[in-house]
């Protein structure tokens, strides 16, 4: 599992420091947060945002 989190770099580091803690409840809202800050990246470009739009 080490090596898993290794890889990955920060976010690696950051999940290890949670795994490490216990604090297993913040994994679901910091997956929500990188999938939000995605789609805001990707709206932002015009060429993807009508495929963003048609989501909501």
């Amino acid at each position: 599992m080490r090596d898993f989190f290794a890889r990955m770099g920060i976010l690696g580091e950051l999940m290890q420091f949670l795994w490490r803690r216990k604090l297993y409840w913040l994994v679901p809202m910091i997956i929500v947060i990188v999938i939000v800050g995605v789609l805001i990246i990707l709206s932002s470009n015009p060429a993807t945002s009508p495929f963003i739009y048609t989501l909501f």
